[in-house]
């Protein structure tokens, strides 16, 4: 392959990898800016996204809706809607009640929550890797000798969409400017009359529901499902991110398709094979740390004592 089919590929793969990474990375930023916890427990929010869209799929496998791009997009509703309303109950029994304690102490919640959902699911799975299968097939488009399937790019598109509307919905309602209200003074905002309880579990429940739509994205083009695959992927968009600013959203997005691209095409640099993309992204990671601290859009805070 030439250079420039060589740059194309790696092109697709970033973005697709990158799609993956800032749909669980918002999540992160979005709840860590409203109520400062990492929640290490979103990434089997994305696992289990993933295996609810499985049973979904195989459900309309033999009705209407079928298993092909029809069947997929109403099974992604759905799964978005159900593990939105998961991370609800979530925020209410395991984090709702600790929101004052020690920051320690949510983290440690968030720990225990991420068990019992990949334990859970180990249970139910058997521990054993699911085929995910649809009615999709490999047509596409080639650009040279680089062959682009129509789910690639369909892919692609759709996490662009659902970052678009993200960040439309943060901006232009009210609800988006109360949670960046809550991020500011959540003690000014309740004085003000705003629900913070209810904007909170909200804020749950978009995170939530974009990781449970990465993760049926994920299902679609991997071909399988595991109960630990929202480890790797958790430390990533954790990673993803940091680097463009953990807290703020467009940094998030950033920071996704910026680690899936440096992860793509670093896999091309000389003695850094695929077996070496971890160490490569990590090292990224600790550099940004080192000479940017708050991220690429982050900003130096002071926080009042």
């Amino acid at each position: 392959m030439s250079f420039q089919e060589v740059f194309i590929q790696q092109l697709f793969n970033g973005l697709l990898l990158g799609s993956f990474y800032g749909l669980v990375a918002l999540g992160y930023s979005m709840v860590y800016g409203i109520v400062k916890l990492l929640n290490f427990a979103h990434a089997d929010i994305y696992m289990v996204g993933g295996f609810c869209s499985l049973s979904l799929l195989a459900f309309f496998g033999g009705t209407f809706f079928g298993n092909g791009w029809f069947g997929i997009i109403v099974a992604m509703l759905i799964t978005m809607i159900v593990v939105g309303l998961l991370g609800v109950i979530i925020e209410k029994i395991a984090y709702k009640p600790l929101r004052e304690a020690p920051r320690l102490s949510l983290l440690i919640t968030a720990l225990g929550v991420s068990m019992i959902l990949y334990n859970s699911v180990m249970v139910i799975t058997g521990g054993e890797y699911k085929a995910y299968r649809t009615g999709l097939g490999y047509e596409g488009f080639s650009l040279g000798s680089v062959h682009v399937t129509y789910t690639q790019a369909i892919l692609i598109v759709a996490a662009v969409i659902l970052m678009f509307i993200l960040h439309l919905f943060i901006t232009r309602t009210m609800y988006g400017k109360a949670m960046r209200a809550i991020s500011m003074d959540r003690d000014c905002c309740r004085l003000m009359g705003v629900n913070v309880n209810k904007i909170i579990a909200l804020t749950f429940f978009v995170g939530s529901a974009l990781a449970a739509s990465a993760g049926m994205m994920a299902g679609v083009y991997y071909g399988s499902l595991h109960f630990f695959m929202g480890f790797v992927i958790g430390i990533k968009a954790f990673t993803a991110a940091v680097i463009g600013g953990i807290g703020i959203i467009p940094g998030a997005m950033l920071g996704g398709l910026l680690l899936g691209l440096l992860e793509s095409f670093g896999t091309q640099i000389p003695f850094i094979g695929s077996e070496w993309k971890d160490v490569f992204s990590f090292s990224i990671l600790i550099l940004i740390l080192i000479f940017k601290p708050t991220g690429l859009l982050g900003k130096k805070e002071s926080e009042r004592m």
